[in-house]
């Protein structure tokens, strides 16, 4: 159902966008990559992508930059013919007391994690609503649910993604475009180690303590989510099954927002 459809996903290059990449991909989905690395690793990970039987294709777009984002839009049609699924899922943090906060990385945490997303959206759906199909999937978190200290500007973008997103689920219910949100909690990420550090300074503690008793005491099943398990749920949502399933958020937290 999803082979020959091209999708666009931010923050590709490592992590989680980078583990959505490789699922899409081996379901005949096409590629195009955006993120940060240097040039030889990127190139390593889109030519092992394509590997896998499909196009794909890197475009360097800064995501703070509306200009750049509206380009990146346009490349992926010009280079894929369509853009039929966009998952925005590049995202910063920064973990300081809000009194501390420098507003510096308040704008950055809220321009790539939140209007970003924004930015993409507004280029894409008239993209999706000319071709009569789209998936709009934007990576949230728990934090999109609920807060954690030290983390004003990254709980408030993932609160007003979550909004984003149900705004936006509205207006395009009726082009056969759904959008939804995923909120893992806690991925063993290169974001995620670097929370590690930064926590473990906030908080006066070891990471070690920080693993255990800050990110997995949150998570009851003590694991922390992987990024094949946020692929195949992304995958979910751009099957015929969840064609009815739209502004709504599924969240892969290991009971954490149960509690």
């Amino acid at each position: 159902m999803l082979k020959g459809k091209s999708a666009i996903i931010t923050g590709s290059t490592s992590g989680i966008g980078l583990g959505i990449a490789k699922g899409f991909a081996a379901e005949g989905v096409n590629i195009v990559m955006n993120g940060f690395g240097k040039p030889d690793e990127i190139e390593k990970i889109r030519s092992e992508i394509e590997a896998m039987g499909v196009k794909a294709h890197y475009n360097g777009a800064d995501m703070t930059k509306p200009d750049e984002i509206t380009a990146l839009v346009e490349d992926a049609e010009k280079t894929m013919g369509s853009v039929d699924i966009l998952v925005n899922n590049a995202g910063i943090q920064f973990v300081s007391p809000v009194d501390e906060f420098p507003p510096e990385k308040w704008n950055a945490i809220i321009g790539i994690d939140l209007s970003a997303s924004f930015h993409t959206v507004r280029a894409a759906v008239p993209l999706m609503r000319k071709q009569g199909w789209g998936r709009i999937i934007n990576i949230a978190s728990a934090h999109a649910l609920v807060a954690s200290p030290f983390k004003t500007a990254y709980v408030s973008a993932k609160h007003g993604l979550l909004g984003f997103t149900k705004t936006v689920a509205l207006e395009v219910a009726q082009n056969n475009i759904t959008c939804n949100a995923i909120c893992p909690g806690y991925v063993w990420t290169p974001l995620v180690e670097g929370q590690v550090k930064d926590t473990a300074k906030a908080r006066g503690i070891t990471e070690d303590e920080v693993i255990k008793n800050v990110l997995l005491a949150a998570q009851w099943t003590k694991k922390f989510v992987t990024v094949e398990q946020i692929a195949g749920t992304a995958l979910f949502l751009c099957s015929d099954t969840a064609q009815n399933i739209t502004g709504t958020s599924i969240v892969i937290d290991g009971g954490w927002t149960a509690a």
